[in-house]
């Protein structure tokens, strides 16, 4: 295995495709942020980047952000059940616990996922490093109270975070 951690010096100088292989992922199954980004090099550092990236983001049509949205598996839900999960995604909610919950709280979140999903049509996106099972429950209440306005923003900006974390994953 490759420990080699690439710097923002080699970053700047990929070509396109070396530079979207590189990035894949970084948003779910979204690789046209990535495509956007390559035009806007050099990046001075991951900061940079990522605000570069989100920009992309902020910046597409409605259709584009809800796509990426929907792109973005349930938390405990049905792909995590099924071993179908990116391997980032996988990682994030395990780092989490939500691999380890009881009936009691599967259920719970099972609950609040169709909920949630009923009410915006887009499933519950958090960025859950530093969260554990409990706090991911109560962010999911409070958060099922919001306006559709205010939860697609908040969807969009949770994305932006879980970018970022995975960027600094792969760059330290």
């Amino acid at each position: 295995m490759n420990s080699h951690k690439t710097s923002f010096n080699e970053l700047n100088q990929l070509d396109q495709k070396s530079f979207e292989q590189l990035l894949d992922g970084i948003y779910e199954h979204s690789p046209w942020i990535v495509q956007k980004a390559f035009p806007n090099k050099p990046f001075k550092d991951l900061d940079d980047l990522a605000s570069a990236l989100q920009n992309i983001v902020l910046n597409a049509p409605t259709e584009d952000q809800l796509r990426l949205i929907r792109a973005h598996p349930e938390l405990a839900g049905k792909a995590a059940i099924k071993k179908e999960l990116t391997a980032d995604s996988n990682r994030e909610q395990s780092g989490a616990g939500l691999d380890q919950c009881s009936p009691e709280e599967f259920e719970k979140l099972n609950f609040l996922n169709t909920s949630y999903n009923a009410k915006f049509g887009f499933p519950f996106i958090l960025a859950v490093k530093g969260h554990n099972r409990n706090s991911i429950i109560e962010a999911f209440s409070k958060r099922l109270n919001n306006t559709y306005q205010v939860e697609f923003r908040e969807c969009i900006d949770q994305i932006g975070l879980i970018a970022k974390f995975r960027l600094i994953n792969l760059f330290s």
